[in-house]
């Protein structure tokens, strides 16, 4: 599959799934919510080893890179991300959650000494100017109380959890470990690592059987989980996470889009400039065709 390809499927399904997030709060604990969506991805990418017979046994070394991937990317992640949306909307949670472009930049450089192109870093900076345009004038409504600036807080904290989830994603296809059993064994652990937290924190494993809750979780798990991640970590493998994570800036215009689509949002010329940014420093920086550096 072309990495264009992986690319538009990551961003329309992620793009997403901050909306179905809300449809998840409310009768069920958010940790609670987050365990049956992992548990249940997992089971869904073991049954599909099993099918394709692909091996599932791997040493104590390949493990610890699967729970440390497991604690970043499908625990604490979606833990802050989950609460953040109690405080702040799902558009808002994608603008802070896009912050992990600069932090995979970044973590990159720290962890594997890459340094992107001037270019990269010129169509990055065009994403988030473009992101600022686009949702300006809904920020400048909200008034920054308590409740807002805590959702916020807690949604940059995830968006860092997957940033470094990230950079432990590529150290492990570094080391030959395939993508699709990373992702059943992480997302096992993710799951068992939420529970944890769960029981410590005296949550009861109710289920919500509302049909809103149940198509949710059900698109989460298959599409958000299953094919999403399948698709970004395959695609951060090939390209890098400084490349890659510049699929978090178009999130947001997903939603946006989805916004005009069934809310009826109006188009307005902020909306078509901030939209011809985000896509200028989208052709940016997946057109990079400079090597990275590596010190």
């Amino acid at each position: 599959m072309s990495n264009g390809l992986l690319y538009l499927i990551a961003v329309m399904i992620w793009g997403t799934t901050w909306f179905a997030i809300e449809f998840q709060l409310g009768v069920v604990a958010p940790e609670v919510s987050i365990v049956y969506r992992y548990f249940a991805s997992a089971a869904i990418l073991f049954i599909w080893c099993k099918y394709k017979r692909l091996g599932m046994l791997f040493n104590v070394r390949s493990h610890l890179w699967f729970a440390l991937m497991g604690l970043l990317m499908f625990c604490l992640n979606y833990i802050f991300a989950y609460r953040a949306q109690i405080y702040i909307t799902s558009a808002l949670s994608a603008i802070a959650f896009s912050s992990m472009l600069w932090m995979n930049i970044l973590n990159a450089r720290l962890f594997f000494g890459v340094r992107g192109s001037a270019r990269l870093y010129f169509g990055a900076f065009l994403g988030i100017v473009g992101i600022i345009v686009l949702f300006g004038p809904q920020i400048g409504e909200v008034s920054l109380s308590d409740g807002i600036f805590y959702g916020s807080l807690l949604a940059v904290m995830g968006a860092l959890m997957a940033s470094f989830g990230n950079m432990a994603s590529q150290a492990a296809q570094k080391s030959k470990l395939p993508v699709v059993q990373s992702n059943a064994w992480s997302m096992l652990y993710g799951g068992i690592f939420t529970a944890v937290i769960a029981l410590i924190r005296g949550q009861s494993f109710t289920f919500d059987t509302s049909t809103s809750y149940i198509v949710s979780l059900a698109y989460l798990t298959i599409f958000g989980s299953v094919i999403g991640f399948g698709a970004y970590l395959t695609l951060l493998g090939r390209i890098g996470a400084h490349r890659a994570g510049y699929s978090t800036v178009m999130f947001p215009v997903v939603a946006l889009i989805l916004s005009m689509l069934f809310e009826g949002l109006t188009l307005e010329i902020y909306i078509v400039a901030g939209f011809l940014l985000v896509l200028g420093g989208n052709l940016l920086v997946l057109t990079d065709r400079d090597k990275v550096a590596a010190t």
